[in-house]
């Protein structure tokens, strides 16, 4: 499709005829009318449920929904890497791994906390500020003038959509995403982190909405509308009701870790716990600054935590070690 007219009615005339209008998605969205419902009520409860908690709460529960949702998207387009790898990185350890893929995973963790506007696709793909990216790192790219025009022919298809949900777009923006070209092969999450931003407009208390392992079956779908819109509203119900719970398993552990510790002596331990519990992956300076101890009671208290189970250091050093909750 590069260099083309990617309008509905150019799609509909010309390369592909059979590519459904804004009225077949309507249609079909009308159809599911039961299934857009629950997964706009679950959405919702995962959005009431960060939107109760404070600023650095809701920051840490952002990230370690989005190095979750990562890991997947990875999954899916084949360079595979763990939550553990990617925090890792985002922490500035060391990390022996696929570099094009951990660059990629740099990109996607920036984005699903909020950074970068997706209407403004040169930005959100980090184009300006990386220049020879599409050129060198993926050369298949569209650059310059053609990947402007590609880009506002997608974004003139996308209004094209507006009379759907925001949960119902996404199908179809997957789908134009591929046709303009947007992103080369190799870089579906792209596409993926992109609809992930569009569809918390149904959401605004979330930064993206997370599909997690299920939205694997529906990253790189196919078929009539009818069957991708509620193969997705299917993964977005799932994927909001896992990240539920997962927020509910962070709870269930910090009471737990903070029972298990009531041994030990003043109220340290009870700040390690409420620290680790607000972010996903922090090392032992952090948690020193967080919970306003020393290096030495921060070393001394996490070893001991390790040792009860509570708590997993993930680099295998002995020095400038990461600390996870052990959930």
């Amino acid at each position: 499709m590069r260099g083309s007219d990617l309008t509905w009615q150019g799609l509909g005339e010309g390369d592909h005829p059979s590519l459904p209008r804004p009225a077949d998605w309507l249609a079909a969205q009308s159809g599911l009318a039961v299934e857009l419902a629950g997964a706009a009520l679950a959405a919702g409860r995962l959005e009431a449920r960060l939107l109760v908690m404070d600023d650095k709460a809701r920051a840490g529960a952002t990230r370690r929904l989005a190095l979750i949702e990562i890991e997947e998207m990875l999954r899916a387009q084949g360079t595979p890497l763990s939550r553990e790898e990617i925090g890792l990185d985002a922490m500035s350890a060391r990390a022996g791994t696929d570099l094009a893929a951990m660059a990629q995973a740099r990109w996607a963790l920036r984005r699903l906390e909020g950074q970068s506007d997706p209407a403004r696709l040169r930005d959100f793909l980090a184009l300006h500020r990386n220049p020879d990216r599409a050129e060198a790192t993926w050369s298949e790219r569209p650059v310059g003038d053609a990947f402007d025009a590609a880009a506002t022919d997608f974004l003139d298809a996308m209004a094209g959509l507006s009379g759907l949900h925001p949960l119902g777009r996404a199908p179809a923006a997957r789908m134009l995403w591929r046709l303009a070209d947007l992103s080369p092969d190799g870089a579906a999450i792209e596409g993926a982190v992109w609809t992930a931003r569009e569809m918390a407009r149904a959401t605004p208390g979330l930064a993206f909405l997370p599909l997690g392992r299920h939205g694997r079956a529906i990253w790189a779908d196919g078929g009539p509308p009818t069957q991708r819109l509620s193969r997705h509203l299917s993964a977005v119900t799932q994927g909001t009701g896992d990240a539920c719970r997962l927020l509910d398993r962070i709870a269930d552990w910090s009471e737990a870790a903070r029972q298990a510790t009531t041994s030990i002596k003043g109220q340290n331990p009870a700040r390690i716990v409420a620290a680790l519990a607000a972010h996903p992956v922090l090392h032992t300076a952090q948690v020193e600054e967080l919970a306003g101890i020393s290096r030495d009671t921060a070393e001394r208290l996490l070893s001991r935590m390790r040792r009860m189970g509570l708590v997993r250091e993930i680099t295998g050093a002995r020095r400038f070690r990461l600390w996870v909750a052990a959930l």
